[in-house]
């Protein structure tokens, strides 16, 4: 046969074949089609076309079993999209609801944002919200609301301790960059001080998330040990969610000098992409002792760093077990960009060869996650979790220079027939000036004071006991 017939019979094979596939497919969009037809033409409550959509896609990715791979409705991706891009357009304060006027209270106000330059401050209790009373408001909505365009206004109503009338405060939102690499305490100026208040001599970076800055963020914290040394380091990433895979790789790139940092395989178990330790423009110094702080709230990314530094023997490992999630997942844009489907697309691989990940039957005594040190394993209820993120929370707080910072009751309890609409004048202090405690000492945190204990031993161990005891 020529061979000319025989690439028209090749050819003529692959076009049916494809046709074939595109028909199964076509076959199970033309049923689900038809259902949301049938649904929307003859369901008892008038239903949108587009809820039946998002419950489509909800309940295909729900079929994979998988707790991690989502859609992502238009409505929920801008939000996502924020947190990894860390930067979106508002006003820079950071809040949570009172728990006792049910309010929402300002944490504190961004340096060198609309909020604080607008004169917001911490403690101050917002009571509306371009006109919305933040009463009962869900934390997601309230800060829906005062996001928005750069350019765009926003007008909040505002009760200030000691005011008997609520302040009006009219602010322009900006581009509002999200830190990922914290300290212990700001300076006046707004600038992390990368080290402990109470012990200058162990320097401290709270790693909050892995975004698109994180890398940059963390170069900048490793710089001011230039002009301030430090003997020890703890990099705290509790309640560390993960974030960009890459981000994780590059931090853990600046502590170890060569060596596999993370490796990621496909469905066939077959090792895809193995990454390694290469040249870094800002390694920290291989022998300066470190402790990372973990917890059940550290996953994937956090966990990653963790899991290299713990394999190379790089840096202790404090507090709990963490999360166990060792999948990485790809976020696909839909629709033009304006939704997206989040797909667990392969699972990563600690330097020792085991995966971090806990499957939904795991034992609670098997293999997953990232373990402490034995003799690091220091285990917290959830009381005294929430309050050592309260204390936190409140050191957090941006004072201005001769502001007093809040007392730890620090909000309002608005009278019950006090309406958001009517300014909350009866607004008064929880309790006495006299019985409400100020922020003077650093905060009980028990997984704190055992890094901090562990870091001092080890430092004593090398002969550097005169630095760490000298402030």
């Amino acid at each position: 046969m020529p061979s000319r017939n025989l690439l028209i019979l090749f050819l003529a094979a692959v076009v049916s074949l494809a046709c074939y596939t595109e028909a199964e497919h076509g076959r199970y969009l033309a049923v689900l089609a038809d259902a949301m037809g049938l649904i929307e033409d003859n369901y008892l409550e008038p239903v949108e076309e587009r809820t039946l959509f998002e419950g489509a896609m909800e309940g295909m990715v729900a079929s994979l079993n998988d707790q991690y791979s989502s859609f992502i409705p238009p409505q929920s991706f801008t939000e996502f999209q924020a947190s990894l891009d860390q930067e979106f357009g508002g006003v820079g304060i950071i809040v949570e609801p009172h728990p006792e006027s049910k309010y929402l209270t300002v944490i504190s106000p961004l340096v060198n944002t609309p909020a604080y330059e607008g004169g917001v401050r911490a403690g101050d209790v917002i009571l509306t919200i371009d006109g919305k009373t933040t009463r009962d408001l869900a934390i997601g909505d309230a800060v829906s609301l005062m996001r928005g365009p750069p350019g765009s206004m926003v007008r909040l109503s505002i009760q200030r301790m000691g005011l008997q009338a609520p302040l009006q405060i009219e602010l322009e939102r900006r581009i509002i960059p999200i830190e990922s690499v914290l300290g212990d305490v700001r300076r006046p100026d707004g600038v992390w001080n990368y080290f402990l208040e109470s012990q200058p001599r162990i320097g401290y970076i709270r790693l909050v998330t892995f975004g698109d800055h994180t890398v940059r963020e963390m170069e900048t914290a490793l710089k001011q040990y230039e002009q301030h040394p430090i003997d020890a380091l703890i990099l705290d990433m509790r309640g560390n969610a993960g974030g960009y895979l890459n981000a994780a790789i590059d931090v853990s790139n600046m502590f170890i000098e060569q060596g596999r940092i993370v490796s990621t395989r496909g469905r066939d178990g077959e090792v895809r992409v193995a990454y390694d330790a290469r040249p870094s423009k800002r390694r920290f110094p291989l022998n300066t002792p470190m402790a990372v702080l973990v917890n059940s709230d550290s996953a994937s990314a956090s966990e990653i760093v963790a899991a290299c530094l713990q394999d190379h023997h790089r840096a202790s490992i404090v507090g709990e077990r963490s999360w166990g999630k060792g999948t990485v997942q790809n976020v696909i844009e839909l629709e033009g960009g304006k939704s997206a489907l989040k797909l667990t697309t392969a699972s990563y691989w600690r330097p020792s060869g085991k995966n971090i990940h806990r499957t939904q039957d795991a034992p609670e005594d098997g293999d997953w996650g990232v373990n402490p040190d034995p003799e690091l394993l220091v285990p917290i209820d959830d009381r005294v979790k929430q309050e050592v993120q309260r204390l936190r929370s409140l050191r957090d707080i941006v004072l201005r220079p001769g502001e007093d910072p809040p007392s730890l009751d620090w909000a309002f309890t608005l009278p019950e027939d006090q309406s958001a609409s009517d300014g909350g004048a009866g607004a008064t202090n929880s309790k006495p000036a006299s019985e409400t405690p100020t922020i003077t000492e650093w905060l009980d945190d028990p997984q704190l004071q055992r890094a901090i204990q562990h870091l001092r031993q080890e430092v004593e161990q090398a002969g550097r006991t005169s630095n760490l005891n000298r402030a």
